[in-house]
């Protein structure tokens, strides 16, 4: 008996109970646990029913999101439109404008500002019913969001464009950061006092672009961190993260830490064009007695900064205490906030705690007061979580700071894998996305090792692109599926080239096939000739497998010689000698298409133009091993496949 969970919070859901062994494919349909999202397939390709996820909610505060497992705290009733400036007020506009209603009902709504007040930050802007030039931007880049549903989310607190105005005016391309839009990668890097500088960090700025990162946040705690900080920026078509607190301390003591050296500090950042800064205000004196026994105390680096600050002068958090006059520092400049969880667990003995849930409780307070003051606002969370408790850790966020998108760090959901913590994190970081994260921060394999370097970088973005794109897909976010099932039918058909051309990483993907055979054919050196499942479905006539129009491809041929970086792929991961490396990267195309195909052209280990004894031998001239099995006794199979 099949018996799905039912969640009280999704009266559409269905609850089954029926004889699988009886069941008829109309029976297995009806009897699937979908929510109304959408396909994420703009054609509905394949036979899948599509996304599981709740139906979207532009315009609501369940704008992609998972169904919510019983006892998950739900969406606040409260958006940004409930904390205006004291001053203004809400009257309606017309139908005709776009304007959602927001949480207000179904009434298209606008706010009014005093007289003579000038709007600069994207909130405002999005308040007082206006679309900007950035918000067009990126219902562009977003494609499954009109203009005026990016300004009503804006309006709302749930999306974010981090822009600073003097960014904007140079480099930066505008995007945006929320839970209705794609999910976003942000990638860290920055100068240390053991290693690397500026041209480093600015060439890990282009590569980190180069393989998906979304954003970039310049934590640079060593060398010339202003002349750093300007590089990144004026070479930055992405947004620029910081956070304030490393600069201050440079050449100076933390016991001299005081307000106007943080303002000072702040407006120095913004001027140059900072499009979002990381404050640890939620992190308050009456927290650090909670923090007394974890494993692992306090991770955070501006965290472990202000909590010994505190000590100190035992007084409270000087950021905490100053917060509105950093509000209107970063008005002016339109720098969003990305309120900073300096007590989030460094493992998974001290995750979920009273330290962090306390700390989350003054970052949504610290969210109301920046809205009031006009001021965009993510929010930062949690590092390292078991697998078990990220939806609560997601979804409780979503209460707490009344929709803000929530930015994360992995999280990691175990802790015994020092080296490969962008795959222990990015473990996490699918699900928190899933479960409501609008932002991944990527980790890389060095993470808690060392400063990242190039390699690292890519490691890093790649794993976490898997991890924004596997979400986003499993959200049912419009389209967000279309690029796999191209994939996908390339595959099917056996294309080769079209397969590497629309893989993330084309070099790898073609040079990890070339090391084992380099003859694009209709199987590959996993299975060989006889054992490959994709050709014996493409030659099925029964099935549709492999005969899209578009990707026919009847041309086998020995591929080209390798690239100067597909050669270093393999160098790198010293599976083969120099000399086949140096073969696979230089061979003469003349000759090889002499000596290995037909006259007809083909390749001559294709199986339309060899027998399969044959086949077998080129594959073993090709240096891959042919090992003859026979598994039909111990599977039962007759001798003849009457399917085949």
């Amino acid at each position: 008996m099949i018996k799905p969970q039912h969640s009280p919070q999704t009266p559409s859901d269905r609850t089954f109970d029926f004889d699988i062994t009886h069941a008829s494919n109309a029976d297995f349909t009806a009897a699937l646990p979908t929510h109304g999202a959408a396909n994420p397939s703009t054609d509905a390709q394949g036979t899948t029913p599509g996304s599981f996820a709740m139906a979207s909610d532009i315009g609501g505060p369940r704008m992609y999101t998972s169904p919510d497992t019983p006892g998950m705290p739900q969406p606040s009733p409260l958006t940004a439109w409930d904390f205006l400036p004291e001053d203004w007020i809400i009257e309606a506009c017309r139908q005709d404008e776009g304007c959602l209603g927001h949480n207000k009902g179904t009434a298209p709504i606008r706010a009014v500002a005093p007289e003579g007040f000038t709007p600069v930050t994207q909130l405002e802007h999005a308040r007082l019913g206006a679309i900007t030039s950035a918000m067009r931007r990126v219902a562009e880049r977003e494609g499954h969001l009109t203009a005026e549903q990016v300004r009503d989310e804006i309006a709302a607190g749930r999306l974010i464009i981090p822009a600073n105005i003097n960014h904007l005016a140079g480099s930066l391309d505008p995007m945006a950061i929320g839970r209705a839009s794609l999910t976003k990668v942000n990638a860290n890097m920055g100068a240390s006092p053991v290693s690397s500088g500026t041209d480093e960090e600015v060439e890990k700025l282009q590569w980190a672009k180069r393989w998906g990162a979304d954003t970039v946040m310049d934590l640079s705690t060593g060398g010339d961190l202003d002349a750093c900080r300007d590089a990144i920026i004026t070479a930055s078509t992405l947004p620029i993260g910081t956070v304030p607190i490393y600069s201050m301390i440079i050449d100076r003591k933390l016991e001299d830490l005081d307000r106007s050296w943080i303002l000072e500090c702040i407006e120095h950042q913004a001027k140059q064009g900072v499009d979002y800064m990381t404050v640890h205000a939620g992190l308050k004196r009456a927290h650090i007695p909670l923090i007394r026994d974890r494993l692992i105390g306090v991770v955070s680096r501006g965290g472990s900064l202000l909590a010994k600050w505190m000590l100190h002068h035992d007084a409270e958090n000087p950021t905490y205490e100053c917060w509105d006059d950093i509000c209107r520092i970063l008005r002016r400049y339109d720098v969003s906030f990305s309120i900073g969880d300096g007590l989030r667990p460094g493992g998974l003995a001290d995750a979920t705690d009273q330290a962090q849930l306390g700390e989350l409780e003054v970052i949504g307070e610290l969210t109301e007061r920046a809205w009031r003051f006009g001021v965009q606002v993510m929010v930062e969370g949690p590092g390292h979580v078991p697998l078990d408790q990220i939806e609560f850790n997601m979804k409780l966020q979503r209460r707490r700071c009344h929709g803000a998108p929530f930015y994360v760090l992995g999280p990691l959901v175990t802790d015994i894998f020092p080296g490969y913590d962008h795959i222990t994190s990015c473990i996490g970081a699918t699900n928190a996305a899933w479960h409501g994260a609008a932002m991944l921060c990527y980790v890389t394999p060095k993470e808690h090792l060392g400063l990242p370097k190039k390699d690292d970088v890519k490691q890093g973005c790649i794993a976490y692109k898997i991890a924004a794109h596997a979400a986003d897909i499993a959200l049912g976010i419009p389209g967000s599926r279309d690029h796999d099932d191209e994939l996908t039918k390339a595959r099917a058909a056996l294309n080769w080239q079209k397969h590497f051309d629309l893989a993330f990483d084309t070099d790898t993907a073609r040079a990890l096939h070339d090391e084992d055979l380099d003859v694009d054919t209709d199987f590959c050196a996993m299975c060989g000739h006889d054992w490959c499942s994709v050709r014996i479905s493409k030659e099925i006539q029964e099935f549709a497998s492999g005969k899209d129009a578009d990707y026919v491809w009847d041309k086998p041929k020995i591929t080209d010689a390798l690239t100067d970086e597909q050669r270093v792929i393999l160098e790198q991961r010293g599976a083969l000698d120099p000399a086949e490396i140096h073969r696979l990267a230089t061979k003469a195309r003349s000759g090889m298409v002499e000596s290995n195909t037909s006259t007809s052209g083909k390749a001559a280990c294709h199986s339309d133009s060899t027998s399969s004894d044959e086949a077998k031998q080129m594959q073993a001239a090709q240096g891959v091993a042919v090992v003859q099995l026979n598994t039909d006794e111990v599977n039962r199979l007759p001798k003849h496949d009457p399917i085949i």
